[in-house]
């Protein structure tokens, strides 16, 4: 039999209504002839309550017992989708992510895929049951414990799911019915995409696009699991949603595909720093060990100050604005131990990250002029530029966020498929 994953997020399960809606979706598929490995969230807000309650009950807690407790919303989601499907006449049964096994590292809250043995589940599709329902978000150890694999987990277990059960393809049902060139609630004439490439998907992802979990397309593109994006609140068909897929499934790729943002970035600079070999990594290292995620890095040009033989330099960076304090803290240190030296560390936590994404760039010229063009015919300022093969990134004030989206989508005429 050809074989599909599912996978329901928690607004596609958020209550009874939402889960025999889900259902009947799977009913659709296994009439096509399916069988059916889906993958379900917990409900609507309800690890986010299970969190506050560890987090209530111990503030240093151990991490072993914050995944026993986080998981079991998925638990209770897969459960009541498996006695739904039965009420529906369907052979289904709800699967743990120990009954699997899920095999992950011991990594509690961040744990990783080790191996998905594909024969207990094989075995229940040979007796006779057309649908297997997982528990997402979820593993266990080599010494039987509890995992869960960080916040979007359900996404990455349904592509590892496809591409270990040789899956035609991954389904993914959420609250939109696609992927679109931008936010359409920042731009009205945001298209829906009809195909994606995986590396697109991937920066589009990355650079805030909410659609997919990073580490899910990260998988795909790797195991060349087909992805499809669609709603779980529209009437679907084979052809609906957007399709993720490798290059050479779309015939002509335009040279902008998307305009991804990220709202809420701050900016540090490092004024006069001793330019001399192992700066960055003295700076770098402790912002990795304080877990401050930084991204775009900018240093300037060497220069000499007066009576002095030593060269300085300015180092520019961004970074989430909530791990500002974090990341000041570590630079203090750095500079306390004597590590690292400078005169001034200047923040702005007022930005935000705009960019274009296309795979398009790799074959044609001068998208960054006219990127940077159309934004300065804005009077919008760009204080930090960065590229790939496949993006062009650039930091502004936050107060120019929409007008900037609005105004790439626009040059680059993304509303026209």
């Amino acid at each position: 039999m050809p074989l599909l994953v599912m996978k329901f997020g928690g607004t596609s399960v958020a209550n009874l209504d939402r889960i025999e809606n889900a259902a009947k979706k799977v009913q659709e598929e296994v009439a096509r002839g399916y069988d059916v490995i889906v993958i379900v969230s917990a409900m609507s807000g309800k690890t986010n309550e299970l969190v506050g309650w560890v987090e209530g009950t111990s503030k240093l807690y151990d991490t072993r017992e914050y995944d026993a407790i986080v998981s079991s919303g998925e638990n209770v989601t897969a459960g009541l989708m498996a006695l739904r499907l039965q009420e529906m006449g369907i052979g289904a049964r709800s699967w743990q992510g120990w009954q699997v096994p899920i095999n992950t590292t011991d990594a509690h809250a961040s744990a990783r895929f080790v191996s998905i043995p594909r024969e207990n589940i094989d075995a229940d599709f040979a007796g006779g049951n057309k649908v297997a329902v997982v528990a997402g978000f979820q593993g266990v150890t080599e010494g039987g414990r509890i995992t869960t694999l960080g916040r979007g987990g359900s996404d990455t277990t349904a592509v590892a799911f496809a591409a270990a059960f040789g899956a035609e393809r991954c389904d993914i049902y959420t609250d939109v019915d696609g992927v679109y060139t931008t936010d359409p609630r920042i731009v009205s004439k945001a298209r829906k995409m009809e195909k994606i490439a995986f590396e697109e998907m991937l920066e589009l992802a990355s650079l805030g696009a909410k659609v997919l979990q990073t580490r899910s397309v990260e998988l795909a593109m790797r195991y060349k699991v087909r992805l499809r994006v669609l709603s779980s609140f529209e009437a679907t068909d084979e052809t609906s949603g957007t399709l993720v897929c490798d290059e050479e499934e779309i015939m002509e790729s335009k040279v902008v595909s998307g305009v991804a943002f990220s709202r809420d970035e701050a900016k540090m600079t490092l004024v006069r720093v001793e330019d001399r070999p192992g700066v960055a990594a003295a700076i770098f290292g402790p912002l990795a060990e304080a877990q401050v995620n930084v991204d775009m890095i900018v240093q300037n040009i060497s220069e000499k100050v007066a009576g002095d033989a030593k060269l300085y330099t300015d180092m520019t960076f961004s970074l989430p604005v909530n791990q500002v304090e974090r990341a000041k803290k570590a630079l203090e240190d750095s500079r306390a131990s004597g590590a690292v030296t400078y005169a001034e560390l200047i923040t702005d936590t007022e930005t935000a990250k705009v960019s274009v994404v296309g795979i398009g760039m790799r074959s044609q010229v001068g998208v960054a002029a006219k990127m940077f063009a159309a934004l300065a015919a804005e009077n919008i300022n760009i204080k930090v530029i960065t590229t790939s093969e496949i993006k062009i990134s650039v930091l502004i004030d936050r107060k120019y966020m929409e007008l900037a989206v609005q105004t790439l989508h626009d040059t680059f005429g993304l509303e026209q498929a």
